[in-house]
């Protein structure tokens, strides 16, 4: 019997299916009784879930990244769906089909890996040309870059995100380029495959999405800078020419300030051409893509607006049947 998937779940469902557990919370209501707030995931979403009268040894018999079979019915709350849950069992992972599960990209990884190193290779400048060689012979990089997913929850949050996303920016970056002389082809490129490198140990992805703890203590800014400092020393060794010092310190400001401002946990702001590019080269593709999913992702067929998200600050306009671009009528006419 083929399975039922997030995406095909609406209003009502009885639901008797297995899920991975992405999140799991203990709470208690206002009387204090216990109860069990989950986010259950497959490859095509995430559901929430609550479990009422839960016990504190039921929590600790499962973790996230764990499988649950689980029986319970649908309903509209607060604008979303979610599942009341009134049975739960764990599942032996090994009688899953992990590939259910975990969010995917929707794109040809060799494709976009073909298409990264097409746009990389075709750098002018010896010392990053270099730089990227080393880190493209490196096979253990190379599959983690390819698998990462480009955050936990917000853009880009499947396996092969990461990669997808910084196949996007290369794109961008490649035609706009021609309008701004004044910024240095090669470099944003490199910061462009850089940025986000020190995601591939930032995050944990081969069950559920979750932070390393190295991830946790240090996070990817500062560990793509040691990323970074690792492979130049290991350029230096191969090609017997040391790297410019300057080119370096622009390498590594590209990285630290790509998130641009304080308050989103970069510690300088950019403070050279190409890292104002980067920023808002970054800042375009992810906010693009976190609103465009969850405008593709509601559950609600019946309302022309998302629910308000809180992460987003707002609700997002869907547009009616009659007005939708994707149509070919109305607007998109």
């Amino acid at each position: 019997m083929s399975r039922r998937y997030v995406n095909q779940l609406s209003h009502g469902d009885s639901v008797d299916e297995s899920y991975l557990v992405a999140d799991k919370q203990l709470r208690a209501n206002r009387q204090g009784n216990l109860y069990l707030q989950l986010e259950l995931r497959d490859k095509t979403g995430s559901v929430g879930a609550r479990l009422w009268n839960a016990s504190e040894e039921l929590a600790r018999s499962f973790e996230p990244g764990d499988y649950l079979r689980v029986r319970g019915k649908t309903q509209i709350f607060q604008g979303s769906l979610q599942v009341i849950l009134t049975h739960i069992d764990v599942l032996d992972p090994n009688r899953v089909e992990a590939e259910d599960f975990l969010p995917q990209s929707s794109q040809n990884a060799a494709k976009l890996m073909a298409r990264l190193r097409e746009v990389l290779l075709t750098m002018n400048n010896p010392h990053l040309r270099a730089l990227i060689e080393c880190f493209l012979i490196d096979d253990d990089f190379v599959r983690k870059f390819t698998a990462a997913p480009g955050g936990i929850k917000n853009h880009h949050a499947y396996q092969g995100g990461l990669l997808e996303h910084v196949v996007a920016l290369l794109n961008i970056a490649d035609r706009i380029l021609d309008l701004y002389p004044e910024i240095d082809r090669d470099l944003l490129v490199t910061g462009i495959f850089l940025h986000d490198i020190g995601k591939v140990d930032e995050l944990s992805y081969d069950r559920a999405f979750a932070y390393t703890d190295e991830g946790q203590l240090v996070g990817h800014l500062v560990m793509g800078v040691e990323m970074l400092r690792d492979k130049v020393e290991r350029t230096e060794k191969l090609t017997g020419e040391s790297f410019p010092p300057e080119l370096l310190l622009r390498l590594k400001h590209m990285i630290v300030s790509h998130h641009g401002s304080y308050e989103f946990g970069s510690p300088k702001l950019p403070m050279t051409l190409e890292a104002v590019a980067l920023h808002y080269l970054d800042n375009l593709d992810a906010k693009i893509h976190a609103f465009s999913r969850e405008i593709h992702d509601d559950p609600s067929r019946d309302s022309n607006w998302t629910p308000f998200q809180q992460s987003l600050g707002r609700r997002l306009y869907k547009g009616s049947p009659a007005t939708d671009p994707s149509n070919g009528d109305g607007l998109g006419a």
